[in-house]
């Protein structure tokens, strides 16, 4: 996750195309069967890059078992994706300023999906998480350019409903990837899992390429590779954007550590439940929107800091309840665990566009390099500390991210308060 559910199109080096005159306007409007077509290609290709993303996530156990492995060493296989996808991130978005976002999203998707084909075949860990590196660079050219394609080829009047039907294709291929890829390694082993998910994939991403049309607003734009670094240079030194950036990473760690080891500790004592009964956890996922939906409305009443505090607390507060022996309490604290993620990164990225005054989509870019970054940190930290320390210290990495994430929101609340302090001294 997506989770990756939210964050505007990364396009650095580039400025943001003006609008075609209204009688000249060939944006697609809802109606047109163009605007129909992109909708559901866009669909199908966050489908195909959530589904190839967390693939291997939901048959670690089953992947510790037959290769030998400790959590720890199985988690790899996660993190390594999710680290090459945040490091394509900006260069990915800059080659689709340069030669186009359906010819980049096209390339993505294919390649991504035959590196798939080549997964069930690995001899081993090392091979398996290398190409899972490369898998997950592959993977950058979609997240990094989508937005940008409907942007540019979406009449602004259904802008939010064809971003909104993108978001739940990411949504559903996150969610899809881990169920379909943990049946199926249940019933025949992880590589029949790992085939499973790439035909899935591979289906997904023929969709897309028959269904996208062609882009007609698009302008080619060189890189100005100067700029980018300057742009790039100024967001990183503006402290809220820090702020923010911090936030999603260590939202998205314990999200990393509590859906890497989640599956180990559902298959062992004292629940032993059976390893197909134990990937359906991830249906649990679907909370997820319903918290992302809400979290606008929670900042219009509390403010932003508000539903930090609140995501934070459900998030700490799910950590705390899983700990008990029950597996009611273990499901109902991995369900708060969710919403509190979603609430907390659904916050924290919308929060950067507003943030940033200049260079959105950079801005936005560095959320999601930060954001995946945590993922691949949280996921490697908490399967490590489970296998030391069982439960209990997965728990714990996650409990230690929502302190620091606490400590961050108070400094702002405290720096906030001065802030409002000193005006009305100096008024």
């Amino acid at each position: 996750m997506q989770p990756s559910s939210t964050g505007a199109p990364a396009r650095p080096g580039a400025s943001t195309p003006s609008s075609p005159p209204s009688e000249t306007d060939l944006r697609h409007r809802p109606g047109d069967r163009a605007f129909r077509r992109a909708n559901l290609a866009l669909f199908a290709a966050g489908v195909a890059t959530f589904v190839l993303l967390y693939s291997t996530q939901g048959l670690l156990p089953i992947l510790s078992a037959d290769l030998d492995l400790t959590p720890g060493q199985a988690a790899w296989t996660a993190s390594a994706a999710t680290l090459g996808l945040a490091l394509a991130l900006l260069p990915a978005s800059a080659l689709s300023d340069r030669y186009g976002r359906t010819t980049v999203m096209t390339a993505s998707t294919v390649a991504a999906s035959g590196i798939a084909l080549l997964l069930p075949l690995a001899p081993n860990l090392t091979t398996l998480v290398v190409l899972r590196a490369v898998q997950g660079a592959a993977l950058a050219g979609l997240p990094a350019t989508a937005m940008a394609y409907l942007a540019e080829e979406i009449h602004p009047s259904a802008l939010a409903s064809a971003m909104g039907l993108y978001v739940a294709g990411n949504s559903i291929g996150g969610m899809g990837g881990r169920l379909v890829s943990g049946w199926a390694a249940a019933a025949w082993g992880w590589r029949w899992g790992l085939a499973v998910s790439a035909a899935l994939a591979l289906l997904a991403a023929l969709v897309f390429r028959l269904l996208i049309p062609r882009a007609r607003n698009f302008r080619p734009a060189p890189v100005d590779a100067r700029a980018l670094a300057r742009t790039v240079g100024t967001h990183l030194r503006n402290p809220l954007l820090l702020r923010l950036y911090a936030l999603g990473m260590l939202f998205m760690a314990v999200f990393g550590a509590v859906y890497n080891t989640v599956g180990y500790r559902l298959t062992s004592a004292p629940f032993n439940l059976p390893q197909s009964l134990a990937a359906s956890i991830f249906v649990v996922y679907l909370v997820g929107t319903a918290s992302s939906a809400s979290a606008g409305r929670l900042t219009a009443r509390l403010g932003r800091r508000g539903t930090l505090y609140v995501a934070i607390g459900t998030t700490a507060a799910g950590l705390l309840l899983s700990l008990a022996g029950s597996l009611a309490a273990a499901l109902l604290g991995l369900v708060l665990i969710t919403a509190g993620f979603f609430a907390g990164h659904a916050t924290a990225s919308s929060a950067v566009g507003r943030t940033a005054t200049h260079g959105r989509a950079q801005a936005s870019a560095l959320y999601l390099i930060t954001y995946y970054l945590g993922n691949s940190l949280g996921g490697t930290l908490g399967a490590d500390a489970y296998h030391s320390s069982g439960w209990d210290g997965a728990a714990a990495v996650g409990l230690v991210a929502m302190t620091l994430a606490a400590g961050i929101t108070l400094y702002a609340t405290h720096r906030a308060h001065h802030a409002h302090h000193a005006r009305h001294a100096t008024a």
